[in-house]
């Protein structure tokens, strides 16, 4: 059994190692790369990318990190804290070794970063922000590296006007910890503005909604020829039913707008309106646009009198937020100028990425420990290998043939003659036949005499001992049908037992190898470096 434990062991390490640590490594190493360095790159990137004269962007969005208003439990609940734990590892693994491997230089968050966070208490959300820096290692990145944050708000950071009128300290809050909410910056030669989308369709004479589009319309008045990328947390609209392209797994969400029944301020939306829309893409004239909020992939194209417009839309982060395939996307942004006349992908281009499916790693955890249980509770005590059943099983299948198409022309010795069988228990209950040659007499015309003298007749009592015998072996008080049941009963509870004695010392064998090992690949990701 020893041998079966250690190749069980083995494969719960290499199942252990991969879905813990190698399975963060796969995008870095093998699925995923900056878009200038794809086969169907232009000449013109590929040129960037020998010169190394570009901007190296990875982008993220919603995390939205779980707190008591995602399961409706208790802030200092075990469950929560134990989905909080995992998903935030994930998280993190996700970050520092599938993103960070790619040494972009910039990074960008497009909002929801918290799940609750416009109705978390100072405290909470204080806790919460420290949790996303922990996550993200924001302390690192700003001490050690030269990489570059931009964050843009969500609605669940900020909320939407019913929000803003009611506790304008989250507003207050979050532009205190990330900054501003509108703001343009410069990658190379591609400019990037982040506009609140949460206030866009407010009420137009409200505070925060009208300086929303007091920004829109200084950013218009810039006539200079660089390309823009807009960043846009809620989606540009589309019409209901559009396609998203191949990337996404969820049903497509359609338009929807949720009002406050007592002022009809907006409290939801899944996307802009297209009058919003239209003025966005009229004024800014975007070349790219990126966003969150759905938290799945979606790809679509605008039509503006500026031509077409394509929208990448990112899916989550997490692996808790609705999306099996969590992702990430990486953008190639020029330092060089293009003349007109160069396509888009020359100046920016992207490639969507996608993270390890945490889900399906947890559901083979699952599917293993139920094989590794089956294997040791049914394997045979004495270690025989499959191979020497299937070979009896191919002997009895050429013995049947041969006895099925030459049967009757040769007759073989039957060795049942002249034997007997004797039942005996081995040590762990299990009853076996024992073949035993039976010693007879020679047949012969003494075996059996009969001598007539008058009408007295003689006969041998040669089977006499044989009689006595086994009425010394089975009494006659205890009949053979109730001793043999009875023991054979005696023999499975002890067989049982020992079975699970066996299934409990393995499983100790296999998690004594493999616990510790899972234990160390956690706090090795979890602690900071």
């Amino acid at each position: 059994m020893w041998s079966l434990t250690v190749f069980l062991s083995i494969i719960w390490s290499v199942s252990i190692l991969y879905g813990e640590m190698f399975a963060f490594w796969v995008p870095s190493l093998w699925t995923c790369s900056w878009p200038h360095h794809l086969p169907h790159s232009s000449s013109s990137a590929k040129r960037l990318n020998d010169s190394g004269d570009y901007v190296k962007i990875a982008v993220t969005t919603d995390p939205q990190l779980m707190d008591r208003t995602s399961l409706r439990l208790s802030s200092k609940s075990l469950a929560l804290e134990v989905a909080q734990f995992y998903t935030d590892l994930f998280m993190r693994r996700a970050f520092l070794s599938s993103i960070l491997p790619f040494k972009p230089d910039v990074i960008l968050f497009l909002g929801d970063y918290f799940d609750g966070g416009p109705i978390l208490s100072h405290k909470e959300w204080q806790e919460s922000l420290s949790r996303f820096k922990h996550i993200f290692d924001l302390n690192m990145l700003q001490k050690t590296t030269n990489t570059k944050v931009y964050f843009l708000s969500g609605n669940h950071d900020i909320g939407y006007e019913a929000l803003h009128s009611q506790m304008p300290e989250v507003i207050m809050r979050y532009e205190k910890e990330f900054g501003a909410r509108n703001y343009k910056f410069a990658l190379g030669k591609v400019d990037f503005v982040a506009i609140d989308s949460q206030t866009l369709d407010g009420n137009s004479q409200g505070t925060l909604t009208s300086a929303t589009w007091n920004f829109i319309s200084n950013v218009s008045q810039d006539s200079g020829s660089t390309p823009r990328v807009l960043l846009t947390h809620i989606p540009l609209y589309r019409p209901d039913w559009t396609s998203c392209g191949p990337h996404r797994s969820s049903p497509i969400i359609n338009q929807g707008i949720s009002r406050s029944p007592y002022n009809q301020q907006i409290t939801y939306q899944n996307y802009i309106t297209e009058k919003s829309t239209n003025n966005l893409l009229n004024l800014i004239r975007p070349a790219l646009i990126l966003s969150g909020h759905d938290h799945d992939q979606c790809t679509v194209t605008h039509i503006s009198k500026y031509g077409p417009v394509e929208e990448h839309t990112l899916g989550t982060i997490s692996w808790q937020q609705g999306n099996l395939f969590p992702s990430f996307m990486l953008l190639s942004a020029s330092n060089n100028s293009f003349p007109d006349g160069f396509a888009l992908e020359d100046v920016i281009s992207s490639n969507l990425c996608f993270l390890p499916v945490q889900t399906y790693i947890y559901i083979w955890y699952l599917v293993l420990f139920i094989m590794t249980l089956l294997i040791v509770l049914f394997w045979p005590t004495k270690e025989v290998f499959f191979f020497h059943h299937f070979c009896n099983f191919r002997e009895c299948i050429r013995s049947l043939i041969n006895n099925t198409v030459f049967g009757g022309v040769t007759k073989e010795k039957n060795e049942d003659e002249n034997c007997e069988y004797e039942m005996t228990w081995d040590a762990e209950g299990s009853m076996h036949l024992i073949k035993k040659a039976s010693i007879s007499p020679p047949k012969s015309s003494t075996n059996r005499v009969s001598v007539e003298r008058g009408n007295a007749v003689m006969r041998s009592t040669a089977k006499r001992p044989i009689e006595h015998e086994v009425d010394v072996l089975v009494p006659s008080d205890v009949g053979l049908d109730t001793a043999i049941p009875s023991r054979m009963k005696k023999s499975k509870t002890i067989l049982v037992i020992r079975r699970l004695l066996r299934v409990i010392r393995l499983l100790s064998f296999i998690a004594a190898f493999n616990v510790p090992l899972y234990m160390m690949l956690l706090f090795k990701d979890w602690i900071d470096k």
